[in-house]
């Protein structure tokens, strides 16, 4: 176990060393090379003492009276791979299905009620946003992601969060390459999206300096630092400059690390934001992960979830009047219908109507 300082002066929390920079050392054992758009990339693969920290996380034989979730049990402290360095790890869970039954019928036990009476009323919950009973479940998780991803992230405000401080460690020498597939250009419609694809020279390109930028921006970080991300001094003779100023060098691609605690509710908001189409694709991919965990923590609630929240869809009066209206065979169109054309081409898109666009 090592102590991790944070940012702030009095906050420090034991954590294991998996989230450390030495157990992460690169070396040419695990790291594989392949070529991909012409563009050199890393694939980081865990070493033994990380695959052998897991093993005896995982084989943790703890008795306890309290409720747990079988299938979540089997990929506890497990790291799940997201884009090209960054993964997810389940560490720790409080509650499962039954917990959320239980506080809304504010008893002390599971009772006599059938799993199918439980999930009638997850669903009732679900469906009419009775949202207490859902925070009384708790998640955390340790994650590995880019820091511009990162300060996305971090703008939902409802955990408990602490990360890799820069100001006491080095960050490690990894950096997110996006695949030539993903590379796009701003959209036309949406300020914050992108557009059509990005190909040929152009991607090979912009995914050179990518790549160029964060290399040679870590390595003025190590000469700033006068020391290796391995800790080795590059000049006994001159002295490094302040952990918390050289980082202001790195680039947003570089990864950084994180514990994020929160509860079943406000991780059900993050997932409806983040797992939705409309959100940017990388921290979209971590939010998939996610969902996985969820269907293996609470598989009740997220049958629900899935089924409400982000199968279903809101719907405003004027909305609603021209679902009526076609539920009937009434003649409706955009421009009696008192919608924005946006308002219009959502509801069209979301029906499955996109002969109806405009």
């Amino acid at each position: 176990m090592v102590e991790v300082v944070g940012t702030a002066p009095t906050s420090a929390m034991v954590i294991t060393k998996f989230v450390y920079r030495h157990s992460w050392k690169t070396n040419i054992y695990n790291i594989k090379l392949y070529y991909k758009d012409s563009i050199l990339k890393f694939i980081m693969k865990l070493t033994k003492e990380q695959k052998q920290e897991i093993t005896d996380q995982q084989s943790q034989k703890n008795i306890t009276k309290r409720v747990t979730s079988p299938e979540l049990e089997k990929i506890l402290y497990e790291a799940l791979p997201v884009l090209d360095h960054g993964f997810i790890r389940v560490v720790d869970y409080m509650g499962d299905d039954t917990s959320i039954v239980q506080s809304a019928r504010v008893s002390y036990g599971k009772g006599t009620k059938k799993v199918s009476t439980d999930a009638g009323l997850i669903k009732y919950l679900m469906r009419h946003r009775h949202s207490t009973p859902f925070e009384m479940c708790e998640i955390k998780y340790h994650v590995k992601l880019p820091i511009f991803i990162a300060r996305q992230w971090i703008r939902h405000r409802t955990a408990n969060v602490n990360e890799y401080s820069a100001r006491y460690s080095i960050l490690d020498k990894e950096f997110y390459l996006p695949a030539k597939e993903n590379l796009a250009a701003q959209s036309s419609t949406n300020r914050q999206g992108r557009g059509n694809l990005i190909n040929g020279k152009q991607a090979d390109e912009i995914l050179g300096l990518l790549k160029e930028d964060a290399q040679r921006n870590y390595e003025n970080y190590e000469k700033m630092l006068n020391e290796t991300f391995e800790g080795k001094v590059i000049d006994d003779k001159k002295q490094g400059l302040a952990r918390e100023l050289a980082r202001m060098n790195l680039t947003l691609n570089s990864y950084t690390q994180w514990y994020w605690k929160t509860d079943l509710l406000n991780l059900l908001n993050f997932l409806s934001l983040r797992a939705d189409s409309h959100a940017q694709y990388e921290i979209r991919e971590y939010a998939n992960v996610m969902i996985n965990t969820l269907k293996k923590w609470v598989p009740i609630t997220y049958e629900a979830f899935m089924d409400y929240r982000v199968g279903g869809m809101e719907l405003s009066s004027k909305g609603k009047a021209v679902v009526s209206k076609m539920i009937k065979g009434e003649k409706c169109e955009y421009e009696n219908s008192g919608l924005s054309k946006r308002e219009w081409n959502e509801l069209m898109s979301s029906l499955g109507f996109n002969d109806n666009l405009v």
